[in-house]
C-alpha cells in the first residue's frame, strides 16, 4: 500500500518552503522535495530537511505536566491541567483585574491561533496585555513602512522579482545562513547582471557573494543610508518627477540628509567616502533596484527611524511603487507576517487594525457577537510585558515562544518569570521557558494540524496535516476551546481551523490586510494568495462566501503592491526626516568592544526545537564568541578557548572562534543556546520609541579570560 504524499510547507523561517511529507511504515516521516512551490523550487536547507526528527515521540512532549507540590513537573491527564489552569487565572482576574493576566504568543503559531489567541485574551479573559515575540523581529520595519506607505507587508513585491532588478542592497541580512534556500534568487540577478551590495560588519556567508560588501560599525546604519543620500542630492540623481508627483515631505528629509555629509559618516561608520560614492552609483545607474532590510538595521532603539531612511533613499531616487523596486524587509519568524496582522499584538485587532481605532474596535466586536466597549486598550509591548511579570502581572498564559533564551536582559526575564504566581505553557517541547512553568500542556505541530501562515512575501500558504499526532495531544485551538468553556464562554471558539479562517476573514474584510477572499479551497488549488485580497468580486468565482450573491470573478490577490498608488489617504508616499543618533550604550573604558548577535544556519531562534536534532546539533553544537585576531591577540586567546563577554546585564562564556571576518572593535555571539553561552544575558533591552524593539543588535561589553 502506498502511503499518502501531502504537500506542505517548512515550520521554520518565514520564506514557509513548500516540502512534500510521506508517513513511513515505522511510524517516522520522510521529508521531500516539492519543486512546484516557486519560493524554493525544491531546495530545502538541513533545518527543513531535518524538520520532521521533532515530531518522534522521544523528542516532544506527549502528555500534560503539571507542577506537583514538590515542585517537580509531572504527567497529569487533559482535565487535571486545563481545571487548574483555568482557576489559576479566575482566581488572578478576581483578585487583581483582568490586566493582572498576561498572554504572551509568538510568530510561529498559524493564523487561526494567533486569531484566536487574541481574541482569547480580549473577549474571555478581558486583559489588554497580550504581545508576542515577533514584535523581536520586524516591528520596526512595520511601523517605518506604515509610516511611508501606509502599509505594512514585508516585501511588497514576490521573491521573483529580484533577480530581474539593476541592484540590491541588502542590509544587515545573512541569509544564506538564515534562509539559504532565497540565496539563489541573489546568485540569478549576478547571473542576470544586476549588482549585490551587502552591509554587514562580519564579511558573512552572504557578503561573500556580494559586489561590494560594506562593514560598517554596528549600531550606524541610519548614518549610512543618509550619507548615502546626501550623495544622491549632490551628485543630482534624485528623481525629481517622481517625488513631486507621489511623495510628501521631501524639503525637510532633504534638509536632514544634507547634515550628513560623506567625510562626517565615513568618520560615524567607517566607511570610506569612496565606498559610499561608489555604492550611490551602483544602486542610481541602473533603471530599477531595490533596499532589502533585516534584523541588522531593525533590532536597534533607533530601528524605525533607521529603516525609514533606507525608504527615503528609495524614495529620493524613485525606487518605490515601481516595478522590479523598492524597500521590502526579510521578516526572520515563519508566521511572523500573519502573526502580527490579526491581533496577537498589544495594539491590533484582525485584518491589521489599530485597536484605538473606533470604527476598527466596531467592526471586529460585531464579527465577534460584543460590545466594543467591553474590548481592552492597547497594552505592554512584548519587553515591557515581560518585565511587570511577578508584580503588575501576576499570571501568564504562553505559547510557541521561549523567552528565557530569546529575550533580551534574558537573565532578568527569567527572574521575572519566576517570581509569577502562576505560568501556563503550550508547546511542543519542554523549552527553557516550558520548564518553569505550573502546567505545561503538549500541543500539535506542523505536520499534525491544518492551518495558514503568511511568508516574508505577503503571499498566504496553506499547511496541510499530514499525519495524526500521538495520543495524549490536542492543538492550540482546542486549548483556547476548552479553556474558554471552563472560565464562561461557551460559544465563539471553535476548534476546526477552516471555521476559524472562515470568522477571520469577516474579521479582516476591509482592513488593511484583507484576507476575505481567501478561501481554504483557493490556498490548496493555489500557490498561495497575496493579501489584500478582498471579497467584493468573489472569493470563489461563484457564490461569495461572505455576501452570499453570485459573482462572475474572483480577487486574484496582490503580488505587487504600490504600483498605482500607496496606502496613504492621498495615495503619496511619506518621506520621514531622521538624523542620526548613537547607540543606547556606547562602548566605553569599562566596556570598550561592541557585541553583536544573530544566528547561524544550523539552529533556529532560541533552538528549542532545532537543538533537540542530532545533524543540527553536530553542525552546530553551542555557542561561540567571534572576535577579530587583533581583538583575541590583545585577550591573549586562542581559538577555542573559553571567553567571558561581560555587559552591565549580565556575563557569558562561549569559546573562542577566531576570524578576520569580523570588525576589530566587535565581537559576535549567535543567540539559540541557554545556559553560560546565552547570548542574550548580555543585551540591552533600550526600547524603540515608536516599535518597541529592544536594541539586540549592539551594546557595549568588555572580554575577560578563563581559567580552564
Amino acid at each position: 500500500m502506498q502511503s499518502t504524499v501531502t504537500p506542505t510547507h517548512c515550520p521554520y523561517c518565514a520564506l514557509q518552503c513548500g516540502m512534500n511529507l510521506t508517513p513511513a511504515p515505522d511510524g517516522t516521516v520522510e521529508v521531500s522535495e516539492r519543486a512546484d512551490f516557486p519560493v524554493n523550487r525544491g531546495a530545502l536547507c538541513g533545518k527543513g530537511r531535518t524538520a520532521a526528527a521533532v515530531l518522534a515521540p522521544g523528542v516532544r512532549l506527549t502528555s500534560p505536566l503539571v507542577r506537583d507540590e514538590g515542585g517537580t513537573l509531572v504527567p497529569a491527564s487533559w482535565d487535571e491541567a486545563l481545571d487548574r489552569i483555568a482557576a489559576e487565572l479566575g482566581r488572578t482576574r478576581a483578585e487583581y483585574g483582568p490586566d493582572a493576566l498576561g498572554v504572551f504568543g509568538g510568530g510561529g503559531l498559524t493564523n487561526e491561533k494567533a486569531y484566536t489567541l487574541g481574541k482569547f485574551a480580549r473577549v474571555v479573559l478581558g486583559t489588554s496585555q497580550i504581545d508576542y515575540n515577533g514584535r523581536f523581529c520586524m516591528s520596526s520595519a512595520a511601523a517605518a513602512g506604515i509610516k511611508a506607505f501606509g502599509l505594512d507587508r514585508g516585501l511588497p513585491f514576490p521573491l521573483e522579482d529580484i533577480p530581474k532588478s539593476g541592484c540590491v542592497i541588502l542590509v544587515g541580512s545573512n541569509l544564506a545562513e538564515t534562509m539559504p534556500p532565497s540565496l539563489r534568487f541573489f546568485t540569478e540577478l549576478r547571473e542576470n547582471g544586476g549588482t549585490l551590495i551587502v552591509i554587514d560588519p562580519r564579511r558573512t556567508r552572504t557578503a561573500e557573494q556580494a559586489d561590494l560588501h560594506l562593514a560598517p560599525r554596528p549600531g550606524t546604519d541610519l548614518a549610512l543610508a543618509l550619507g548615502l543620500l546626501h550623495l544622491v542630492i549632490a551628485e543630482g540623481r534624485v528623481d525629481e518627477e517622481y517625488v513631486r508627483e507621489r511623495t510628501a515631505g521631501w524639503e525637510d528629509a532633504r534638509a536632514a540628509a544634507m547634515a550628513h555629509w560623506p567625510e562626517y559618516v565615513e568618520r560615524i561608520t567607517g566607511v570610506s567616502v569612496p565606498q559610499l560614492r561608489r555604492t550611490v552609483r551602483m544602486f542610481c545607474e541602473p533603471e530599477s533596484a531595490m533596499v532589502l532590510t533585516a534584523r541588522g538595521p531593525e533590532q536597534h532603539s533607533k530601528g524605525t527611524d533607521t529603516v525609514g531612511a533606507w525608504i527615503n533613499l528609495c524614495l529620493a531616487t524613485g525606487r518605490a511603487g515601481r516595478p522590479l523596486s523598492g524597500y521590502g524587509c526579510l521578516t526572520g519568524q515563519g508566521n511572523g507576517q500573519g502573526g502580527r496582522e490579526h491581533g496577537q499584538k498589544a495594539d491590533q485587532l484582525p485584518g491589521y487594525r489599530k485597536l484605538d481605532d473606533p470604527a476598527a474596535r466596531a467592526h471586529v466586536a460585531e464579527v465577534w457577537g460584543v460590545d466594543p466597549d467591553s474590548l481592552p486598550g492597547p497594552g505592554r509591548s512584548a519587553y515591557e510585558l515581560l518585565d511587570a511579570l511577578g508584580s503588575d502581572i501576576r499570571s501568564l498564559l504562553l505559547m510557541a515562544s521561549n523567552p528565557v533564551v530569546s529575550a533580551p536582559r534574558a537573565a532578568h526575564v527569567e527572574e521575572r518569570i519566576r517570581s509569577l504566581d502562576f505560568l501556563a505553557v503550550c508547546d511542543v517541547v519542554l523549552s527553557e521557558t516550558a520548564a518553569l512553568a505550573d502546567v505545561v500542556l503538549p500541543v500539535t505541530q506542523w505536520a499534525e494540524e491544518t492551518g495558514t501562515t503568511t511568508n516574508l512575501e505577503g503571499r498566504v500558504l496553506l499547511r496541510r496535516r499530514a499525519i495524526t499526532p500521538p495520543d495524549g495531544i490536542r492543538s492550540d485551538l482546542e486549548v483556547l476551546h476548552e479553556l474558554a468553556a471552563r472560565l464562561g464562554v461557551e460559544k465563539g471558539f471553535p476548534t476546526d481551523p477552516e471555521e476559524v479562517f472562515e470568522e477571520l476573514r469577516r474579521a479582516s474584510a476591509g482592513g488593511a490586510a484583507d484576507y476575505s477572499g481567501i478561501t481554504y479551497r483557493r490556498l490548496a488549488e493555489e500557490d498561495g494568495v497575496f493579501w489584500p485580497c478582498p471579497a467584493g468580486e468573489g472569493a470563489d468565482g461563484g457564490e461569495d462566501a461572505l455576501s452570499g450573491e453570485e459573482t462572475p470573478t474572483v480577487h486574484p490577490g496582490t503580488p505587487r503592491l504600490f504600483l498605482d498608488r500607496f496606502a496613504t489617504p492621498d495615495g503619496r508616499a511619506r518621506f520621514v526626516p531622521v538624523s542620526h543618533r548613537a547607540i543606547a550604550e556606547e562602548p566605553d573604558d569599562e566596556y570598550p568592544v561592541l557585541l553583536t548577535t544573530g544566528r547561524v544556519v544550523a539552529q533556529y531562534q532560541s533552538g528549542a526545537q532545532t537543538r533537540r536534532v542530532a545533524e543540527l546539533n553536530a553542525a552546530a553544537p553551542g555557542p561561540f564568541v567571534e572576535l577579530h585576531p587583533r581583538l583575541a591577540a590583545r585577550l591573549g586567546a586562542a581559538e577555542g578557548d573559553p571567553v567571558a563577554v561581560v555587559s552591565r546585564r549580565g556575563r557569558a562564556v562561549a569559546p573562542a572562534r577566531i576570524t578576520d571576518a569580523i570588525r576589530p572593535d566587535t565581537v559576535f555571539m549567535p543567540f539559540h543556546w541557554p545556559g553560560e553561552g546565552r547570548a542574550n544575558t548580555l543585551t540591552n533591552p533600550a526600547l524603540d520609541p515608536t516599535s518597541r524593539m529592544p536594541e539586540f543588535k549592539a551594546c557595549a561589553v568588555r572580554l575577560e579570560t578563563v581559567e580552564t
